[in-house]
């Protein structure tokens, strides 16, 4: 009888054993960790007590990522997170954390989340301690983007007055994206899941703007440059071609349409502006003064506009 329950013992355990890689595979799906992002987690309970790390009753698993599925092991720039699956308050128990590159924990049996962040690229897995040591290694899908803009003929940007906006690549129902990485600066390297996105590239801070849709690619470093059309404007209003700047002007821009589009005040009013036609009102003293101009490309000018009688406009009128 005693080797009749042991050969039952032994069936079920078998049993068990081939059966747990599908019971994962159905809690996960359960879990929804599949579609789990992690990437710049807020909610999350930290560890409500200085309990070291490193458990005696648990064994240690060492934790590496990659950024495509044969690339080598990412030695730096990691930031690792392990979780408890169940929710707390709406909140996964962070339990353990480390940054660098790959990361050895020693954890109590269980299972856990491991989110490995790298820059703004994430991936997510479950994983099961038990009492043997075991590596688990996760597939980021990631890659490199450096953005840069130029003028028409190549002519460079300077990097202080050039911005880019990184934004999801597909557009809600209402047309909005979501936005993931604001006020990137030029030539900085910025590391995301493989995919499209659509890069804004902001030249000054009126209308120099140019969108476009950019992929990255997994274990590659992706180099795009925008080109603007667009040029450097300094307006001054003076009593005579090539006179000194009037102070305590105040100065309003309408676009070809006559849509007002920027407003400033002082001697001189500077601003990149994207090419086209454009209207310039100078208001000094109660004397409002006019001029149409056109903005090039790639050329940037100074453009005076006439404090004379002949000039002036009456301020009940205002502009054409």
């Amino acid at each position: 009888m005693f080797e009749g329950r042991l050969r039952l013992f032994l069936v079920r355990l078998c049993a068990t054993l081939f059966l747990l890689p599908v019971s994962m595979a159905v809690a996960q799906e359960k879990d929804g960790v599949g579609d789990l992002k992690l990437p710049g987690i807020s909610s999350y309970a930290t560890p409500k007590s200085e309990t070291p790390l490193a458990l005696g009753g648990g064994g240690a698993i060492t934790l590496s990522a990659q950024l495509t599925d044969k690339g080598t092991d990412i030695t730096r720039g990691l930031v690792w997170r392990v979780f408890k699956p169940e929710a707390v308050n709406g909140k996964l128990p962070m339990v353990a954390s480390s940054h660098g590159g790959s990361a050895v924990f020693q954890l109590e049996p269980g299972s856990y989340l491991v989110h490995a962040s790298y820059g703004r690229a994430g991936a997510t897995k479950r994983i099961t301690v038990g009492k043997e040591a075991k590596r688990e290694s996760l597939v980021l899908d990631a890659g490199g983007l450096k953005l840069d803009a130029v003028l028409s003929g190549g002519v460079r940007i300077p990097p202080k007055k050039l911005r880019f906006s990184i934004y999801e690549g597909t557009a809600e129902a209402n047309g909005d994206r979501a936005l993931i990485i604001p006020d990137v600066e030029p030539n900085s390297v910025v590391r995301l899941n493989a995919g499209i996105y659509h890069v804004v590239s902001t030249y000054g801070a009126v209308n120099a703007v140019i969108r476009s849709d950019i992929r990255v690619e997994a274990g590659k470093l992706t180099e795009a440059t925008v080109e603007h059309h667009a040029a450097e404007i300094t307006m001054k209003l003076v009593r005579e071609t090539g006179g000194e700047a009037i102070a305590d002007t105040s100065w309003s821009l309408l676009n070809e349409s006559g849509d007002p589009i920027k407003e400033t005040v002082g001697a001189f009013a500077s601003m990149v502006l994207a090419e086209g036609d454009y209207t310039i009102i100078a208001k000094n003293r109660d004397r409002i003064y006019q001029k149409d101009f056109t903005v090039v490309g790639g050329q940037n000018q100074e453009i005076e506009v006439l404090a004379t009688e002949a000039a002036a406009m009456d301020p009940e009128e205002g502009a054409d």
